[in-house]
């Protein structure tokens, strides 16, 4: 395997990790941002009040999406297995 191969692979796995993370990481984002300024608009200071929202949104882009993300990693994985021979 030469040096541009696995800079290639590599450039795939982090660009595949950042899209199938996004979808998550970007709902829990703006959850956390609406509770954020709710805190402030009302003067609750409670710490743990951020949590339980960003928890719930969390789950349920999982529940919603997780079959795309599955199917991506997978077809991801079945791309780099693939390429066994070809990297020998």
């Amino acid at each position: 395997m030469s040096a541009d191969q696995a800079l290639e692979l590599m450039k795939l796995l982090f660009w595949n990790s950042a899209v199938v993370s996004a979808p998550v990481l970007i709902a829990a984002l703006l959850v956390g941002l609406v509770v954020s300024v709710l805190q402030v608009a009302t003067q609750l200071q409670e710490a743990t009040l951020s949590y339980v929202p960003k928890l719930i949104v969390s789950v349920l882009v999982l529940m919603a999406l997780g079959g795309w993300m599955m199917s991506r990693i997978t077809s991801f994985a079945t791309h780099l297995i693939q390429m066994i021979p070809s990297l020998v």
